[in-house]
């Protein structure tokens, strides 16, 4: 994965660095749970400037993406945000792209370090088609604003609209005089916590490399049944009329009385089983919620039971909720 550049909100007063998929962005500026009850009342932001933002521009740039995407595209009206997945030829998941169109351009933001591959792959696609396909990452800043927020998007911004808040495509020389206006500052670790809590999944943490959409409850969200041909497309339909995913993301509620938290890999068992017991899934996000206390989502067997009592790593407990029905 390539790095990225630091942000320069890294200078604020506090800034602790995140680490991992998130570095070069603050991971929390020194009061976690102040900055998560901040953000979860709508005040305001964070600074996602690590992620990789694409352009599409064309005429047919919204029917050419159709055929590459999950979702139904084709259509998609100015200002609408939707999600869509590209996958592979066995329908695993590839890159997870966040879109949303202006009436002229097609706006993408996807991890951080995946732009590449991802502008390759759009690229190596356009044959024919009336289309340009744009690496803005150096020119752009994915900002975001949780839902509630009164904040003002300045004139000229495109911005990307959601139930869980606003996504902006900032440019990268705004991003310090938008602090400036627009703080408190919130670090990635609270943007996170609030996402586990959500039961959001995100590329790279809740998948690795043959998680089909199905097991993350991605139908319906970043893929449409009623669409035509693309790659992966027998799979998610074989899947969907079969009903039976290998695996399935749980959320859960960790014993608080543990100091660390499981890292993502961390082995689920059955706590029947007992710490030595056979591994039955893997922790794919843990976070420290300010209500909620630990919890984490995991990728589990389709069959281990909905109330089953489990294990986390080194003998942590853990109750599930379910996200995806087996």
């Amino acid at each position: 994965m390539l790095r990225q550049s630091k942000s320069p909100l890294l200078s604020l007063p506090g800034a602790v660095p995140a680490e991992g998929p998130d570095e070069g962005v603050a991971a929390h500026y020194g009061d976690l749970f102040r900055e998560q009850r901040a953000l979860a009342g709508g005040s305001g932001f964070v600074d996602l400037s690590h992620r990789g933002v694409l352009t599409v521009t064309g005429p047919e740039r919204l029917s050419w993406l159709h055929l590459l995407v999950t979702q139904h595209v084709s259509d998609l009206p100015p200002g609408q945000a939707t999600e869509a997945l590209i996958l592979s030829p066995h329908g695993h998941i590839e890159h997870a792209l966040y879109l949303v169109d202006d009436g002229e351009t097609t706006w993408i933001h996807a991890e951080p370090g995946t732009q590449g591959d991802l502008f390759a792959y759009l690229e190596s696609m356009k044959f024919f088609y009336k289309v340009e396909v744009a690496d803005r990452t150096d020119d752009f800043a994915v900002v975001h604003l949780p839902a509630g927020s009164i904040a003002e998007v300045p004139d000229g911004v495109v911005a990307r609209e959601t139930a869980y808040g606003r996504d902006l495509f900032l440019p990268r020389g705004q991003l310090s005089a938008f602090a400036a206006e627009h703080g408190p500052a919130a670090g990635v670790l609270a943007y996170e916590a609030l996402r586990v809590e959500a039961h959001r999944p995100r590329l790279g943490l809740e998948t690795d490399h043959r998680t089909i959409p199905h097991e993350l409850g991605l139908i319906g969200v970043a893929v449409h049944l009623q669409k035509g041909c693309y790659r992966g497309q027998e799979t998610v339909a074989r899947v969907h009329n079969l009903g039976k995913p290998p695996r399935r993301l749980v959320f859960l509620h960790l014993d608080g009385s543990e100091v660390h938290l499981p890292a993502h890999g961390a082995a689920v068992r059955l706590a029947s089983d007992g710490p030595e017991g056979r591994q039955l899934g893997f922790v794919t996000t843990s976070a420290r919620h300010h209500e909620l206390g630990p919890i984490a989502l995991a990728l589990v067997k389709r069959n281990v039971p909905l109330d089953a009592p489990l294990l986390v790593g080194e003998g942590t407990a853990a109750s599930q909720e379910v996200v995806v029905e087996p």
